[in-house]
């Protein structure tokens, strides 16, 4: 295997960002199927608590369910104590892990209470001193996700990024917006190209990404190594298969022979298809609360790009086996109005 600034064999542009109750295995692994044999990525967990880690079953916790043939696998933790921190490392290296991210970059108001997430960009040397400990602690890649800061201050998140870089961390991914904003107003793409002219390591943008053409021309317009898509590959999951077609890999296995959805009405009734390969997936991984809860929560999310997309969500909603909403689903996608939308608002 030929080695790559993200690990042996990583050769893929594209990542799927952690998002808690979506990055989970069943995402995982129908997200999985839209990706050819031979393109390699980055997979997250779900955000996992480093106080936590060292006491659950990784094996059998939801948060961390892992496929037997899941590889790249890229845990994220939140962290800002060296013992809870060490301890999960060692937890993590056991059950599969080949890199190690520390959130920065959360805003929600349970992280910050905690110290953790953005509120470590509040402190440089505080942030610098949580990587060292864990950069010291194990032997994997460690990475770090963060958002703009508290405030627009270039000269702040230059030396933040710095700080980063110099306390050991393999590689940086910037979300482009301020810890206030959470996902309103626009990313600041120029933020990311600012703060790839300062590193000598890779960086990953996330931001704003919902369509194929989206993500090159994050990659043209900022020169990030990678682009991170977080709630967009749930209503286009096949970007990814859409971005590997435009650059010459073979169709995945599961669509030999076919082209990626490209008209509104194909992305449509593929979306309606995933759906129903991740009611499939979950069934087989979740028990029925927590499984419809995952699913509920995944529709949710991604029916904004669908159009009669919050009928779709009502009857969803109202399901409560995995049957009955198999059959929402199967029979909603009859219909032949249905269109994707390219872009949507994310701010919600």
């Amino acid at each position: 295997m030929s080695s790559t600034p993200f690990g042996k064999n990583i050769n893929f542009p594209i990542t799927l960002a952690p998002m808690v109750g979506l990055s989970h295995i069943s995402f995982r692994l129908m997200l999985r199927e839209y990706l050819p044999k031979k393109a390699e990525t980055l997979w997250p967990t779900e955000m996992l608590n480093s106080r936590k880690i060292p006491k659950q079953d990784l094996a059998t916790n939801p948060l961390s369910l892992k496929g037997p043939d899941e590889t790249n696998m890229a845990p994220q933790i939140l962290g800002n104590e060296e013992k809870p921190i060490k301890d999960s490392l060692k937890c993590l290296e056991l059950w599969g892990a080949n890199s190690i991210d520390i959130n920065m970059g959360c805003p929600v108001k349970k992280a910050l209470r905690h110290n953790y997430g953005v509120a470590l960009m509040g402190d440089v040397k505080y942030a610098r001193s949580v990587v060292e400990m864990t950069v010291k602690n194990t032997k994997l890649p460690v990475s770090v996700k963060l958002r703009a800061g508290f405030q627009n201050d270039l000269e702040f998140l230059k030396k933040f990024v710095l700080e980063m870089q110099d306390g050991g961390v393999s590689w940086l991914t910037l979300h482009p917006r301020l810890a206030i904003e959470k996902r309103r107003g626009r990313a600041d793409w120029s933020q990311i190209t600012f703060v790839k002219n300062q590193l000598s390591i890779p960086v990953i943008g996330n931001g704003d990404v919902q369509t194929s053409d989206d993500a090159f021309r994050m990659l043209e317009l900022t020169g990030c190594d990678m682009v991170m898509v977080g709630r967009a590959l749930t209503a286009r999951p096949w970007l990814l298969w859409q971005v590997a077609e435009k650059l010459g890999y073979e169709a995945p296995t599961l669509f030999k022979g076919r082209k990626a959805p490209c008209t509104p009405e194909e992305e449509a009734q593929e979306y309606g298809r995933s759906l129903l390969r991740l009611v499939e997936l979950t069934q087989k991984y979740f028990e029925l609360r927590p499984g419809l809860l995952r699913l509920k929560y995944y529709i949710k999310v991604s029916h904004v790009w669908l159009n009669f997309g919050h009928s779709f969500n009502t009857q969803v909603l109202a399901a409560k086996t995995f049957e009955e909403l198999r059959n929402i689903i199967t029979q909603f996608f009859q219909k032949s109005s249905l269109a994707m939308t390219q872009k949507t608002n994310l701010r919600e």
